[in-house]
């Protein structure tokens, strides 16, 4: 009779205790503001130009959700939502979709993800990072593979470094 009265006072005991007493109730997070994440995306824009490339370059905030679009004059009608899709994904993941798109190939065991609603394995997507946090994320589509557009996005993300020092 005690042993079962013993057990529920040590739950009971254990139930009243602060969980995660250091824990603090709010979330700090940073994110690039609008200002830095259209000069990111005409970084990218123009470095794709010097290329040859007409593209668009797909900005999302570190939740995934768009904060610029910009669409070249030729760049084909499916590019949008591609870029979109390749910085959504990056996000995601927390890794460069060109990375993902080899780690996720058939036949290898992360292959699952690929099934993942708007998830999309095709280089181009890479995550932005400032003082170890995804802050951002880019996709570029419309050049030529997936490698090109990853190129791309890193350019834009380069010219943009002494903004994410923080």
């Amino acid at each position: 009779m005690l042993r079962p009265l013993f057990s529920a006072l040590i739950v009971w005991v254990g139930l009243s205790l602060p969980v995660g007493a250091e824990e603090k109730s709010l979330v700090t997070f940073k994110i690039l503001t609008l200002d830095a994440a259209m000069e990111l995306a005409q970084a990218s824009l123009a470095d794709c130009r010097k290329r040859g490339y007409q593209v668009t370059i797909a900005v999302v905030d570190r939740f995934g959700t768009v904060q610029v679009i910009l669409r070249d004059r030729f760049a084909g009608p499916h590019t949008p939502e591609t870029a979109r899709r390749k910085a959504w994904t990056a996000i995601s993941f927390r890794t460069d979709t060109l990375s993902l798109a080899g780690l996720t190939q058939a036949g290898k065991e992360p292959s699952g993800v690929r099934f993942v609603s708007e998830a999309l394995m095709v280089g181009g997507g890479v995550p932005v990072e400032a003082a170890g946090s995804i802050v951002a994320g880019i996709g570029v589509s419309g050049a030529p593979g997936g490698d090109q557009d990853d190129a791309c996005a890193r350019a834009g993300i380069e010219a943009i470094t002494d903004k994410l020092e923080f």
